[in-house]
């Protein structure tokens, strides 16, 4: 490798996706700001995000009906304070995208008002949404007002290795964030970060499984690393399964947004019968894991490979203008749904555990921050209520920044070594890394999905034992890339996924074990691994 390059600036932000890149825009003003992402710098879940953002803007809904759904979804384990939080502030995030430039989709009755769709555990419409892709309008839109500030430093492909902390670097009691070490993907050389302020905003971990509606960055990088430095990590068992993704050998999941059964599709099996009123009695719009388990166990039942979701009833005209992306996409497969049913699949789709945090986005670790899906602030609870997660990355990202803004952190940043990759030598071959990749995530699909067992968990932590000594013993020995870097973290967020899952003694939410098919009046609702703790 070539020698290593130091960076210094005022706050470090590893990630480019939604709450990254609103925090850089309200910090930029202020202070010299540094992004890093791993692949392009629009790459990440928020850009494939298609729903939208739920808020309160409809004189029949109230914000007290939002936060009493997101409780519901919840399943019980929501912090009511978070929540309440979360929602007060949902209006003025909005706004503040408008402000930036974001283009919703309009009202076609009454052009002067948003048009408001409705999905899963939701009793109002409340999702703003700019057609069936919102995401990629509110990343591109906030990518460009990055690009253009003067006080803001993108850097794409460049990963995240680990975070430099006081303690492991320096030897220090105290353990505070200085950093991170990072791989410029292109360069091959790895480079050194310096920040009294460093943020992960690094999104989620769907790729720790077979199938996802995840984009390939989603490797839970930022949840590695924080688990690594010492962070407290909570409640990663609940893994939330998008119900509705797009079955077809070239299509790679591609998620059919919940907004369509918000506009009455319909899932049925293959002789055009419905099941969901027989499972809840909101039926298709009931909560994300009642229709992923349902789906599951009818594709079980039967032995199907898939079930069908249903909106050729509607016009084809309100079916092109509401859902041009997904229309296109389908298309794309041979499929018209103006004229055909879609067959879908569930797939891993939100990690609603992660990085605890306080309302401000801190961590454990003074000057270490945490927004967005890589955080687990006590939004969602055992189960995430659909279109809250754009909304948490806007509030969270603009909590954090009036945070830092506030504590005025100037540390000043001690000499800190650089990557010493002296006593490695570079891999003659990368099998390895793709065969342990390939086996890690097919048995977590298996073993650790969307019904699990006493006896799966177990077999999966046997056998993440013997991959992970096999990636410690590679990482030790060998120069690293980015497929080894990716390959770590899945490890290590596939033990917090099954630890967690093994001390959760009930079925709640995301979470269902079959030895525990009820709930547990007496489990704790943070369900906490802390770093150092010893492996049940």
């Amino acid at each position: 490798m070539n020698m290593a390059t130091t960076h210094q600036f005022d706050l470090l932000i590893i990630g480019s996706g939604t709450a990254g890149l609103t925090l850089a825009l309200h910090m930029a003003d202020t202070a010299n700001v540094a992004v890093i992402s791993k692949s392009q710098l629009e790459e990440g879940a928020s850009l494939y995000a298609q729903g939208g953002i739920s808020v309160v803007l409809d004189k029949t809904d109230s914000l007290q009906s939002h936060i009493d759904d997101t409780i519901t979804a919840g399943d019980g384990l929501c912090d009511p304070e978070v929540v309440k939080y979360t929602v007060e502030h949902a209006r003025e995030a909005v706004e503040w995208l408008i402000e930036q430039g974001v283009s919703f989709t309009r009202d076609e009755d009454k052009h002067s008002h948003f048009h408001l769709t409705r999905e899963g555990g939701h009793s109002h419409r409340r999702i703003i949404h700019s057609a069936d892709a919102t995401g990629r309008a509110v990343e591109t839109t906030l990518l460009d007002k990055a690009k253009a500030h003067p006080n803001i430093h993108l850097f794409p492909y460049h990963i995240g290795i680990d975070l430099i902390t006081s303690r492991k670097q320096l030897g220090a009691q105290e353990n505070t964030c200085l950093g991170c070490y990072a791989l410029d993907i292109k360069a091959d050389k790895p480079i050194t970060f310096l920040a009294p302020v460093t943020v992960l905003a690094t999104g989620g971990a769907g790729k720790v499984y077979l199938y996802t509606s995840n984009p390939d960055v989603s490797t839970g990088d930022g949840i590695a690393m924080g688990w690594r430095a010492g962070c407290r990590i909570a409640n990663m068992e609940f893994i939330q399964f998008h119900p509705t993704c797009l079955y077809h050998p070239k299509a790679k999941s591609f998620l059919i947004s919940e907004s369509l059964r918000g506009e009455g599709a319909l899932l049925k099996l293959a002789d055009g019968t419905r099941f969901m009123p027989a499972f809840h009695e909101l039926a298709e719009l009931a909560p994300r894991d009642i229709v992923a388990r349902a789906i599951d166990h009818e594709m079980k039942r039967l032995g199907h490979d898939c079930v069908y979701l249903d909106i050729s009833h509607q016009p084809a005209g309100f079916i092109q203008s509401h859902f041009p992306t997904i229309y296109q996409r389908c298309l794309s497969f041979g499929i018209d749904i103006s004229q055909s049913p879609i067959p879908v699949v569930p797939a891993a789709h939100y990690t609603c555990g992660g990085i605890v945090t306080d309302v401000h986005g801190r961590t454990d670790i003074p000057g270490l921050y945490a927004i967005g899906e890589t955080a687990h602030t006590g939004l969602h609870g055992a189960n995430r209520m659909a279109s809250n997660s754009l909304l948490e990355c806007l509030v969270f990202a603009r909590a954090a920044a009036k945070d830092i803004q506030q504590s005025q952190i100037t540390r000043p940043i001690s000499a800190i070594p650089e990557w010493d990759d002296s006593r490695v030598f570079p891999a003659k071959e990368a099998v390895a890394i793709s065969h342990n990749w390939d086996e890690l995530r097919r048995f977590m699909w298996d073993y650790v999905g969307i019904v699990r067992s006493n006896e799966r968990l177990h077999k999966a932590r046997q056998r993440l034992s013997l991959l992970k000594q096999e990636i410690d013993e590679f990482y030790s020995r060998h120069h690293i890339s980015n497929d080894l870097l990716e390959l770590r973290n899945l490890a290590d967020v596939a033990e917090l996924i099954i630890r967690s899952a093994q001390t959760r003694h009930e079925s709640r939410g995301l979470h269902f074990n079959l030895d525990y098919p009820t709930l547990n009046p007496h489990q704790p609702p943070e369900n906490t691994l802390i770093a150092g703790q010893q492996a049940d």
